[in-house]
């Protein structure tokens, strides 16, 4: 039997990329504070602030209000009350409006492939980090397969990449996490 197409695109979906596994596997502990740079609608701030509890914080930042509003619905549907919202420009030193030295955990999913200043975004990631504080990067995979959905190929930054610029930012790499099928997860550690 042929599954329909609305099972074969939510199947596929839920094999993409799985952002409550992935915050699983960061170590978080109830009271973290992190900031979610480039937030988007939420897909990674609404599993984030569920690891890091309600006495927790989790900082979601993104240049679109949009964005920013579409988490609000969302954190008030679960009743999440540990999320601030930020309108930060991370291309910007002191974009993330973030106390230096603050934060126990960055997440950034498919912000470096974008940006124009990749080491000012890194540079913001490892001010706002307390020593021994993580960076959590997930890109699309250069090397993955095609998709209807991501940038195209050429666009996307390669892993060997990723990993040099927060190198080159004073990050020390801890390990690679699984990210689905079409991305890569790597995890650095600020000494």
């Amino acid at each position: 039997m042929i599954p329909d197409s609305k099972q074969a695109i939510a199947g596929s979906i839920t094999n993409f990329l799985k952002p409550q596994d992935m915050v699983a596997g960061f170590g978080i502990k109830k009271g973290d504070h992190i900031a979610d740079f480039g937030a988007g609608h939420g897909y990674f701030t609404i599993p984030l602030a569920r690891a890091a509890g309600p006495n927790g914080k989790v900082y979601a930042i993104d240049v679109q209000d949009a964005a920013l509003d579409a988490i609000r619905s969302k954190a008030a549907f679960e009743h999440l009350l540990n999320i601030e919202y930020i309108r930060g420009d991370l291309d910007n030193p002191g974009g993330s409006h973030l106390t230096d030295r603050f934060i126990d955990l960055v997440v950034m999913a498919n912000v470096l492939f974008q940006a124009e200043h990749k080491d000012i975004i890194l540079h913001e990631a490892r001010r706002i980090l307390r020593e021994g504080g993580r960076l959590a990067m997930i890109e699309w995979d250069a090397s993955g397969p095609d998709a209807v959905l991501g940038p195209p190929r050429e666009s996307r930054m390669k892993k060997e990449t990723g990993r040099a610029v927060a190198l080159q930012a004073g990050f020390e790499y801890d390990r690679e996490f699984s990210a689905g099928s079409h991305h890569y997860g790597l995890l650095f550690v600020k000494k």
